[in-house]
């Protein structure tokens, strides 16, 4: 099993360089953009950018995730590259209609903003990025499933650089606003699909199965219900703010989640990333339920010290981040939101079950369940709360998500998780964070210091709590040794 496990994290590291590469974009340039723009326009960038993940996800049909699915199905096995150009194909068609009709209904749909003829420059643009990501999204997953892992880290990296250097010529340089910063994406998934078709061509036949695409689209339709639905669930509040509040509201709060996404960014996405494909070939092997056990354990154990850390230095890093204190005021959701992600996280690894044993209306059913508790939320306590409100609610939503999902999966197909071990975890964690929010007076080095010290006191603090098995400390001691053994070496060389 260990290989296994170390299978898995390799896989993770590379696929969060691949994620970082294009996730934090938006975290990189808040320098660039924050004197550019105004905290509202911010607030308008923010929901145009939820549109365009929204919409991706809808067009998506789930045909990569049906797609990772087959790949290693025995029932598929002759079938890889007729399923693939099947399932190209109707994605293809599903974008051209898109963008047909989409483009049509652009004016009439802007002239109900404030500015028209603005937004719909916006809206046109937004429709390209969609119809390429759409397409890049399956061309990455034939990558996942191929466990290609070094080029689709190179990929989006040679993305990530042009994304970057197209942002500051447009909005530093043209001073294009909004419209550079789309016009930037634009090229950057233009890009990114003209790399990916040569890898394609090798696994590709021209033959349209109908079969395969009635097979794709009953495993993957649930999931468009049920990846809406967690869209919402993470992304709506900024769009009820905006209703009953303001853009100003809304920009702020979308600078909080910004921050807080670091940990969806380098860790959440990633492991999903490598582990999927991982666990499906794992299936129905000796020891298979262990794994997935020991993986939510270290999994959690990394995405809770990893939030923990987060939660210490979130306000010294909106501070680095945004120079205008206009936009201080968005530390104070940031907490909140690191805590809905933890929660997130663990809901990634008990959907496996549902997966597994292609249930997956049951994440659809369930998800849109969390949605309508975080909508009632949201407007029960926005207009007292404000973006706080949004806060709570998307925290109080993930919670329920998270352990509806665990107790429907432990039905479909059971896995002995490690529960007392995530909720000691839990428990210590907020603990810490408890302690370190009375520090708030400290100077700022002594309290930085201060914080590192109970950062790094985590682990140490899980020991006598009889966390780590026998085999654990066996290992992470040979590790420190070999570490030792090769400092040594280096250093009488």
């Amino acid at each position: 099993m260990l290989d296994n496990v170390k299978h898995t994290i390799k896989h993770t590291a590379i696929y969060s360089l691949g994620n970082i590469a294009t996730k934090c974009i938006g975290i990189i340039l808040l320098p660039l953009y924050i004197p550019r723009l105004t905290v509202s326009e911010y607030g308008i960038l923010g929901i145009l950018e939820i549109t365009i993940l929204i919409l991706t996800q809808v067009l998506t049909l789930g045909q990569p995730q049906a797609y990772l699915r087959f790949h290693d199905s025995d029932d598929y096995a002759e079938k890889r590259k007729s399923t693939f150009f099947t399932i190209f194909v109707s994605l293809l068609v599903t974008v051209a209609l898109f963008n047909i009709i989409g483009q049509r209904l652009v004016s009439p749909i802007a002239t109900h903003f404030s500015q028209p003829s603005q937004f719909s420059v916006y809206f046109r643009l937004c429709f390209y990025i969609i119809a390429l990501r759409v397409l890049n999204t399956l061309f990455l997953s034939v990558l996942r499933a191929q466990e290609k892992s070094v080029f689709y880290i190179v990929a989006n990296l040679i993305k990530f650089g042009v994304i970057l250097g197209a942002n500051i010529y447009f909005v530093v340089f043209m001073k294009l606003g909004i419209r550079g910063i789309l016009y930037a994406y634009l090229i950057g998934d233009g890009l990114l699909i003209l790399m990916l078709i040569p890898a394609m061509i090798p696994v590709i036949v021209l033959r349209f199965d109908r079969r395969i695409l009635i097979a794709a689209l009953a495993f993957g339709v649930p999931l468009i219900f049920g990846g809406l639905a967690h869209m919402l669930l993470d992304m709506g509040g900024r769009y009820i703010l905006k209703l009953l509040v303001n853009y100003r509201e809304a920009g702020l709060y979308h600078l909080g989640y910004k921050i807080a996404g670091v940990l969806n960014m380098f860790f959440i996405v990633p492991f999903q990333l490598g582990w999927l494909p991982i666990s499906f070939k794992m299936f129905g092997q000796d020891k298979d339920k262990r794994y997935y056990s020991k993986m939510m354990t270290y999994f959690m154990f990394v995405l809770i010290w990893a939030g923990l850390g987060l939660a210490f230095f979130y306000k010294e890093a909106i501070g680095l981040f945004a120079r205008d204190t206009d936009y201080w005021n968005a530390t104070v959701v940031v907490p909140y939101i690191i805590l809905g992600y933890i929660f997130s996280g663990g809901k990634t690894v008990v959907n496996l079950s549902l997966y597994l044993t292609k249930k997956t209306n049951y994440i659809a059913y369930i998800t849109f369940a969390a949605v309508v508790v975080n909508i009632g939320l949201n407007f029960l306590l926005i207009p007292v709360y404000r973006m706080t409100g949004a806060a709570i609610a998307t925290v109080a939503s993930f919670m329920f998500l998270y352990f509806v999902t665990y107790f429907v999966a432990k039905r479909t197909y059971p896995i002995p998780y490690e529960k007392r071990k995530l909720v000691t975890m839990l428990a210590v964690s907020l603990g810490l964070f408890t302690l370190a929010t009375t520090m708030g007076n400290t100077p700022l080095w002594p309290r930085i210091a201060l914080k590192t010290g109970l950062l790094l006191s985590f682990p140490l603090i899980l020991y006598p709590l009889n966390f780590y098995e026998k085999i654990e400390i066996e290992r992470i001691v040979q590790f420190f040794r070999r570490e030792k053994t090769w400092q040594n070496d280096r250093g009488k060389n």
